[in-house]
């Protein structure tokens, strides 16, 4: 399968997936979208994937939407794009692998809620993040103003999408954003190293954690552990529970399905 806007590569079991617009900063256009949303769906379909990494060529990760489109969009083909960018997030929010964004410059608008939909943000300490729809004259629209709340909370939330202020990786760290920060030319090797850590991990418990995680998070606390505990049950449905107490015992590496 060939791509014009992004590059799709496996290392073992994990998938890599890099938008591959350089010179645009990787700004988000439809055929980026619509690659995207392939690919993640190739992942998907493929059994011996465990971890997906998301990244970016060149200086940025996604500096945002093309905005070149913006001039043509009316209410309705505005309300499209905004569903695909919506789609592309849930797809990877729905993976039942754990996904990486190395962020490695610039996160900016539809970069910055790309990367949110991810389950661990890492990042270059050259990194940007931002909401700067503002700016002109718009306001995010592939879910930024509820991943960002939820993740920073409501007053930092409102103060980067109503002024459009970027953090730099070191402030999106301490916010809470970005889970860590690597020096630039160690972030992927970095992320590759926790991937490849991921990918030795129990399958069932990996999607269990990610899954409980997100479907808990809005729910009561009583009624996310009782999630928690259904899926915790679940996870001796497989070998893997077994294998890890017995390696465990034996003082050895598990070897997990």
């Amino acid at each position: 399968m060939s791509y014009q806007t992004i590059l799709y590569e496996v290392q073992g079991a994990v998938a890599v997936i890099t938008c591959n617009r350089p010179d645009k900063l990787n700004a988000l256009n439809r055929e980026m979208f619509a690659e995207l949303a392939r690919a993640v769906d190739r992942v998907a379909a493929d059994p011996g994937l465990r971890v997906l990494v998301l990244t970016g060529a060149g200086r940025a990760f996604v500096a945002g939407a093309d905005i070149e489109q913006f001039t043509r969009l009316d209410p309705l083909t505005a309300r499209e794009f905004a569903q695909a960018g919506f789609d592309l997030g849930l797809k990877l929010e729905r993976l039942p692998i754990p996904v990486i964004a190395a962020v490695n410059g610039f996160a900016l608008g539809g970069g910055c809620e790309l990367a949110m939909a991810c389950d661990i943000i890492y990042a270059s300490e050259e990194a940007k993040f931002g909401q700067p729809e503002i700016n002109l004259g718009i306001m995010p629209g592939f879910g930024g103003t509820q991943r960002l709340s939820r993740l920073v909370g409501k007053g930092l939330a409102k103060e980067l999408c109503l002024t459009g202020r970027m953090l730099d990786a070191q402030e999106a760290k301490a916010a809470g954003l970005v889970a860590r920060v690597f020096p630039a030319d160690t972030l992927m090797e970095g992320t590759l190293k926790v991937a490849r850590s991921l990918a030795e991990k129990g399958r069932i418990a990996l999607r269990g954690i990610k899954e409980v995680i997100d479907r808990g998070f809005d729910l009561d606390l009583h009624s996310a552990c009782v999630l928690e505990m259904d899926a915790f049950a679940l996870c001796f449905a497989s070998p893997d529970a077994f294998e890890g107490a017995t390696a465990f015992l034996e003082k050895r590496k598990p070897k997990f399905l």
